[in-house]
């Protein structure tokens, strides 16, 4: 089977922030979002997170399992920080394809990383939900915190199992829910800090007042584990991260198809 070129259904409406659009809108808006914010993009995930997401993103690498001479794909993959760590793993006798569909982003984490010599490392603007990719192509996926911005999560979730190798995993860190009641209110008034901050380092505080929207109408853990089985993944699992205000959610695709009677 050759790469799978689906779009979203234009007709139906999805989440930007609490707001409903329709999936061509979202998808320009949230390119707008992350053209405003590229070059302090990381600046500000080490303020809000006092610098836990590279923590984090070390879970993840550990998680993958990725070996040297591996192939990865680092979905949403932005400015590059997955793709360095992969790219340390994978050796120079592996590949690492950074994946993003915002080339601003992509732009910030090309001459990052090519200043710091990783040459195994691929670049490819493309959309989540149409992966210009074979089957079987890779041997671990990985999204990092970018999973809420998709347009189409569910098929954005079928691309990737698709051209993941049977077995392989699909790891994604994302934002999600406290667990602990007062944990979720002293978080959701942390988070209003987060637009006057973006305002004073980029001049814009709407990016961060969507990231607040966006990770509020996220699905929980327990609904991401359900749309990763929904989409073909076994042994769906995830791992709270401070009580839930984050959580890696890993998948394997089967390694053999499922049959029908």
């Amino acid at each position: 089977m050759s790469a799978n070129h689906q779009q979203p259904d234009s007709a139906k409406k999805v989440n930007f922030g609490h707001q409903e659009v329709s999936p061509e809108e979202k998808t320009e808006r949230v390119n707008a979002v992350f053209r405003t914010v590229a070059k302090r993009y990381d600046v500000m995930n080490d303020i809000i997170s006092f610098g836990s997401h590279r923590i984090f993103k070390r879970m993840v690498l550990h998680m993958s399992g990725v070996r040297a001479g591996g192939k990865v794909l680092d979905l949403a993959g932005g400015t590059g920080d997955m793709a360095a760590l992969f790219a340390d793993a994978v050796g120079s006798a592996g590949r690492v394809v950074l994946t993003d569909l915002n080339e601003a982003m992509m732009r910030v984490g090309r001459d990052r990383l090519l200043d710091h010599g990783l040459t195994q490392i691929d670049f490819c603007r493309a959309p989540a939900e149409a992966l210009p990719f074979a089957d079987q192509q890779f041997d671990c996926a990985c999204i990092s915190f970018g999973l809420r911005n998709f347009t189409d999560k569910d098929l954005a979730l079928r691309e990737l199992l698709r051209v993941l190798k049977p077995g392989a995993a699909l790891i994604v860190l994302e934002f999600s829910k406290p667990t602990d009641p007062l944990l979720e209110s002293a978080y959701k008034a942390f988070q209003t800090f987060w637009p006057p901050i973006g305002k004073a380092l980029v001049g814009d505080a709407q990016p961060y007042q969507y990231l607040v929207d966006s990770i509020r109408v996220h699905p929980d853990q327990k609904a991401l584990r359900q749309m990763f089985s929904d989409a073909g993944f076994v042994d769906a699992e995830y791992h709270n991260l401070l009580g839930g205000i984050a959580a890696i959610h890993r998948g394997r695709k089967p390694t053999e198809v499922p049959t029908t009677d």
